[in-house]
C-alpha cells in the first residue's frame, strides 16, 4: 500500500509540474503546390498541346537522325522522304484508295458485326446475374483461343472469299468486348436502382432510362479500345488469300523488300485510326456530358 501511495504521489507531482510547461509554438502550414508526379494534377491547354507535339515529334526525330545518319541500312528503315515518295506512288497509281477502301470496309463490318453481338451480350451479362453465371465461364475460356489460329479452319468452312475475314476480326473483338461491356453495366450504382424502383420504376423502365444512359459512355470507351484490334486482326486476315487491302500491300512489298511502302502503309493504317478513334471521343462525348 505504501509503494502504491508513493507512486501515485510522484504521478501527481509530475502532472503538475507539466501543467506549468509553456504551450508549443503553433506551425503555420505553408500551402504546397502539387508537383508533375500528384495524381490527377491539372494542366493548362497550352502545356497539353506541347506535350501532344511531342509525343509525336520525339519518335519522328528519331526516325529521321537513324535513317539519314546511315546507321541503318535504308533496305531496313527508309529515310522520312522515301517513305513519303512512296505513299505519292501508291495514291498515284490508285493501288492505295484500293488497298484502304477494302480493309475499311472490312473493318466496319466485322467490327461492327463484333459491336452487335458484345453489347447485346455484355449489356445482359452486366444486367441480369443469371446471364453472368450462364455466358462468363465459355467467354472467359475462348477468349484466350489467339483469333489467327482459326485461319486455317475458317477458310475450310467459309472459304477464301471474305466472310473468314470477317470472321477473324469479329472472332478477335466480340470476346473482350463482351466483358468490357459488361463491366461498364456493372458499375451502374446500387442506390440509383434503389431510387428508381422507389419511385416506381418497372424493369424495362430502368434499363431503358437508368441503366442505358449511364452505360452507354463507357461502352463507346469500349468500342476505342477495340477499334485497334480490329485494325491488327484484318491486317492478319489479309496476308492469306488476299488479293487486295492494306495487310495484303505490306505482304506483296515485304516479298520484294520494299520497306519503304511498308512505311507508308502504317502511317495510313494509323491515320485512320486516329480518324476513328477521334469520332468515337467525339460521339462519346454528345451522348454522356454528364459522365464529363
Amino acid at each position: 500500500m505504501t509503494t502504491q501511495a508513493a507512486r501515485t504521489r510522484e504521478a501527481t507531482q509530475a502532472t503538475r509540474g507539466r501543467s506549468d510547461w509553456a504551450a508549443l509554438p503553433a506551425r503555420t502550414a505553408r500551402p504546397r503546390r502539387p508537383g508533375w508526379l500528384a495524381p490527377q494534377r491539372a494542366i493548362s491547354a497550352r502545356t497539353r498541346w506541347i506535350l501532344r507535339a511531342l509525343s509525336l515529334l520525339a519518335p519522328l526525330t528519331a526516325w529521321l537522325a537513324l535513317s539519314t545518319s546511315g546507321a541503318v541500312d535504308p533496305k531496313f528503315l527508309p529515310t522520312p522522304a522515301a517513305t513519303v515518295g512512296a505513299l505519292r506512288d501508291m495514291a498515284s497509281s490508285g493501288e492505295l484508295l484500293t488497298d484502304t477502301l477494302a480493309s475499311v470496309e472490312r473493318v466496319l463490318l466485322g467490327f461492327g458485326l463484333a459491336l452487335a453481338i458484345s453489347v447485346v451480350a455484355g449489356f445482359a451479362m452486366g444486367t441480369w446475374r443469371w446471364a453472368l453465371a450462364l455466358f462468363e465461364p465459355v467467354i472467359g475460356l475462348v477468349r484466350y483461343w489467339p483469333a489467327s489460329a482459326f485461319i486455317p479452319l475458317l477458310m475450310i468452312w467459309l472459304g477464301i472469299g471474305e466472310p473468314p475475314k470477317l470472321a477473324v476480326i469479329v472472332l478477335g473483338v466480340v470476346f473482350f468486348n463482351t466483358l468490357m461491356v459488361a463491366d461498364v453495366v456493372k458499375q451502374v450504382p446500387r442506390r440509383l436502382l434503389e431510387a428508381s424502383m422507389t419511385l416506381g420504376a418497372t424493369p424495362g423502365v430502368l434499363i431503358r432510362k437508368v441503366v442505358l444512359p449511364h452505360s452507354l459512355p463507357g461502352i463507346i470507351d469500349a468500342a476505342r479500345v477495340n477499334a485497334a484490334a480490329a485494325w491488327n486482326f484484318v491486317v492478319i486476315a489479309e496476308l492469306v488469300a488476299a488479293t487486295s487491302g492494306l495487310g495484303y500491300r505490306i505482304t506483296r512489298s515485304y516479298r520484294f523488300l520494299q520497306t519503304d511502302k511498308i512505311f507508308a502503309v502504317l502511317i495510313v493504317i494509323g491515320l485512320i485510326g486516329i480518324l476513328m478513334d477521334v469520332s468515337l471521343r467525339v460521339l462519346r462525348d454528345r451522348v454522356g456530358r454528364w459522365a464529363q
